[in-house]
């Protein structure tokens, strides 16, 4: 195992994972891609992708169904840039609208509509049943604790 060299101020040069980490750390990778495609090809028989899916419900769980735009990159883990290319998708599709926001000329607003309320409506059960059977079946819930706390923290310290 490579130690940490005490010259080196970035540590990159050690220590390695052991075993046990790296067994984890793949089983995560592997894992979390694996589940992600099998819920994303669940979602895409009614239509919609996951981040399809994600602005979506972000939008219909927020006041009015309707967030700034930057409220909405952050809750939909996107970048500004790639939420205005998604956004102008699901706009084609009459899913969302854009609105101007009254109180800063730059700003916008993605509102839900009522034709993408209605499909949220019907995919939910379907996506609801897909993340029971992939993901929550597969695991006791004191695992399920241990996920939710450890992923919290994750994304705390990531955010």
């Amino acid at each position: 195992m490579l130690q940490r060299n005490p010259t080196d101020p970035d540590g990159l040069q050690g220590p390695w994972l052991s075993q046990d980490e790296q067994a984890a750390w793949r089983h995560f990778i592997f894992g979390t891609r694996r589940l992600m495609v099998a819920l994303d090809h669940d979602l895409k028989v009614h239509g919609v992708s996951q981040d399809d899916y994600a602005v979506l419900v972000a939008l219909s769980e927020a006041d009015d169904e309707r967030l700034r735009m930057a409220d909405l990159a952050d809750l939909s883990a996107q970048s500004r840039s790639r939420l205005s290319h998604h956004i102008g998708r699901l706009e084609d599709r009459g899913l969302i609208r854009r609105e101007a926001c009254p109180d800063d000329r730059r700003g916008q607003y993605a509102v839900l509509t009522a034709p993408g309320r209605d499909l949220l409506e019907s995919v939910a059960p379907h996506h609801v049943a897909s993340v029971r059977a992939h993901f929550l079946d597969q695991i006791s819930p004191a695992e399920l604790r241990t996920i939710g706390d450890a992923f919290a923290r994750i994304d705390t310290r990531l955010t």
